[in-house]
């Protein structure tokens, strides 16, 4: 038995019976076939061609593969192949939001920083004056300048001011007891 070289390899027989398995006439005669069926699967012509390639690999590796049933070996081996990228694209996309969710948990870091940081902010409320610390409380939660005027009892046209005030005063004490903004 010769064997010559070729795109992947070819095994010929030389007059023993013993191997007539031809792997790159098996390859030129089956692979459009091969890849046709598979894309009609995957319904993704450029890895139907790869899941192909994969399946004719296989085949060349497997030597009790070769022989008179390699045609269907190598089919049913490249349809199988489909069928398993068919089911983990459907497990990436029913696990994605998942995913997602996970990415967007906070981590245990960020959970502790953000309870320092409400820590501080709250300190920083309790140090400034009480009229400044509700106003920046109320607008934070979403109050409108009608809403806290009424809130607080304050006059409506005076209520910019005054949390342009709170926020400097905010500002300030924060700055001085923890250096930055």
């Amino acid at each position: 038995m010769s064997t010559s070289g070729g795109a992947v390899g070819t095994i010929r027989d030389t007059g023993l019976a013993d191997s007539p398995f031809d792997f790159d006439g098996l390859f030129r005669t089956q692979y459009g076939r091969v890849t046709s069926v598979v894309s009609r699967v995957v319904r993704d012509p450029g890895r139907a061609e790869e899941l192909a390639v994969d399946a004719f690999l296989r085949l060349w590796r497997t030597p009790r593969a070769h022989g008179p049933g390699a045609a269907a070996w190598v089919l049913r081996t490249a349809l199988r192949l489909g069928i398993d990228e068919l089911r983990r694209a459907r497990r990436r996309a029913r696990l994605a939001p998942l995913l997602r969710l996970v990415g967007d948990a906070p981590t245990p870091e960020d959970n502790a920083a953000a309870g320092e940081e409400r820590r501080r902010v709250l300190r920083v409320l309790a140090a400034i004056r009480r009229e400044y610390a509700a106003l920046l409380l109320l607008r934070n939660h979403g109050c409108s300048y009608e809403e806290l005027a009424a809130t607080l009892e304050l006059k409506p046209a005076s209520v910019g001011t005054l949390l342009r005030r709170a926020r400097q005063a905010f500002r300030k004490e924060y700055i001085r007891r923890h250096g930055h903004t």
